[in-house]
């Protein structure tokens, strides 16, 4: 494991890891651009799509149970969490925005599998479009790299 922090990674495989996607539908032509995007990546780096899992839930609140159920499986290398909440005017954006994150933190640390978290929180709906495309793409490849590394660390 020495060097493992030099600032060079060696190039991402998929192939052979499963890999299981919980999308929200809430805001869902944001959250399924955020999925085209991850299922593109996740076949340019070699996942087969007979190997990809998804499932939709009504909104972020919901993609932490969707997680726990999967990653209690056992039958996925690494996860993947879709979503989209954009800030309103009262406090809900907060609440959705903070217990999502902490549900999909809490899976992937007592499941001890890699959890890509990319639900997006953003003030307008022109931000959730700037990102979706390199959010998606970004969490397939976390999602990749970190299945591969608990791989080896385990």
């Amino acid at each position: 494991m020495q060097g493992a922090d030099q600032g060079q990674s060696a190039p991402l495989n998929g192939d052979g890891l499963s890999i299981g996607i919980v999308r929200a539908r809430f805001n869902d032509t944001v959250t399924r651009a955020l999925a085209d995007a991850c299922l593109a990546e996740l076949a340019a780096l070699g996942v087969a799509d007979k190997h990809i899992v998804q499932v939709t839930v009504p909104g972020a609140l919901e993609v932490p149970v969707a997680l726990k159920v999967m990653a209690d499986s056992e039958d996925f290398d690494a996860l993947i969490a879709l979503g989209c909440i954009i800030r309103g005017e009262t406090y809900h954006f907060e609440l959705v925005a903070n217990e999502s994150g902490a549900g999909v933190t809490r899976v992937a640390l007592d499941h001890q599998i890699p959890v890509a978290n990319a639900i997006l929180t953003v003030e307008n709906e022109e931000q959730a479009w700037a990102r979706a495309a390199d959010k998606g793409r970004d969490a397939a490849r976390v999602a990749v790299e970190m299945a591969n590394l608990l791989d080896d660390l385990l």
